[in-house]
């Protein structure tokens, strides 16, 4: 069975190119004009989304809620904090960021951490996706697949209980396509803690459903985290993305950039092509000459007369496969020469007695 998915214009199943998700999240810093940079980049880079953060502060986090990043690098101690810096952005910003991925043929995306943001994404998005943290919200799961939109989950820091929880939330409400992405909840993820192996384990407990990756790892030349996903069943790749790598704080540390991007997008086409269009074996049209002429057939080892009972003796195994396959040895074995028939003749089934 082949899974596939709408996502906005693009239908996606486990033989195409990977869906890539330029995640700008709040690397805007609040500032439109740069947001739509990032759009422009993304789109250069080769993404076939841009995906912002649709938050505010005072309804995502207390007052009193710790970080869980690596504050060596956003060193804002205080989630409420952080979330304040980057929250300015409303419906009118949104409206215009979203007319600017249509003037550029880029999908927009941004996830909703709140009931108001999805209702006020809901005309702007052909798609939702929901971060790790509300996997456990279940007011967001309903409100998000009432919708009836396609849903990206993300499972960071998540168990296999929450994950059948969150489904069963979501296909009661009304998700009929949902993808899960593997993630790992730290920032930045350690090669050592990506578990990308998990992707197995998720296909194996989820066959029905379209895998992906969000990917918080320090990105390098080869791009091998979203390379290796992808080679694991990933068709979803989703990274965060910035303008300049060397921005101090949020999101820019762990962030590819539109170089990091496109040269991802060559490497992942090379990959592509040596996967393949299926995933199921078979022999394919550029092999039949070597079927023909690679495999063997039934040949004789000695000179036949007419009439000769065919032993063990009479036949060997040689190339090419153009004759009777030794797969039919046995049946061979005791059957009948019609005709003279010289050392080395590949036999064929004209050549033995019907009988």
């Amino acid at each position: 069975m082949t899974i596939s998915m709408q996502l906005g214009n693009r239908r996606v199943d486990e033989t195409n190119l990977p869906y890539v998700i330029a995640e700008i999240g709040v690397n805007h810093e609040g500032s439109l004009a740069t947001a739509k940079l990032l759009i422009e980049a993304a789109k250069r880079g080769g993404a076939d989304a841009a995906k912002f953060q649709t938050y505010k502060a005072g309804l995502i986090a207390s007052k009193f809620s710790p970080s869980y990043w690596d504050t060596s690098k956003e060193p804002t101690t205080s989630q409420y904090e952080l979330f304040t810096k980057y929250d300015a952005f409303g419906e009118a910003e949104y409206i215009e960021l979203a007319n600017h991925c249509k003037k550029f043929e880029i999908e927009f995306v941004s996830t909703p951490f709140d009931l108001g943001a999805v209702a006020m994404l809901d005309p702007l998005v052909k798609y939702f996706k929901i971060a790790s943290a509300d996997i456990t919200n279940p007011p967001l799961l309903k409100r998000v697949a009432a919708t009836g939109k396609p849903v990206i989950l993300s499972t960071g820091a998540s168990n296999i209980d929450e994950i059948d929880a969150a489904l069963a939330i979501l296909r009661e409400a009304g998700a009929t396509q949902i993808c899960l992405l593997h993630c790992i909840l730290n920032y930045p993820t350690k090669n050592e803690n990506a578990n990308l192996g998990m992707l197995t384990d998720l296909r194996n407990r989820y066959p029905e459903l379209m895998l992906g990756y969000s990917d918080h790892t320090v990105p390098n030349e080869e791009m091998t985290s979203l390379v290796t996903a992808h080679l694991l069943g990933a068709v979803v790749l989703e990274k965060h993305f910035t303008l300049d790598k060397t921005l101090p704080g949020n999101d820019h540390y762990h962030a590819m950039d539109e170089n990091d991007l496109a040269r991802f997008i060559v490497k992942i086409k090379e990959v592509h092509s040596l996967l393949g269009p299926t995933r199921a074996k078979a022999a394919i049209a550029t092999e039949a000459i070597s079927r023909l002429n690679a495999r063997r057939s039934i040949v004789l080892s000695r000179d036949l007369k007419s009439g000769h009972i065919i032993t063990q003796d009479d036949l060997v195994a040689k190339r090419p496969g153009t004759g009777v396959s030794p797969m039919h040895w046995d049946q061979v074995v005791g059957k009948k020469i019609v005709h003279d028939l010289p050392e080395d003749h590949i036999l064929t089934w004209d050549d033995l007695a019907k009988s």
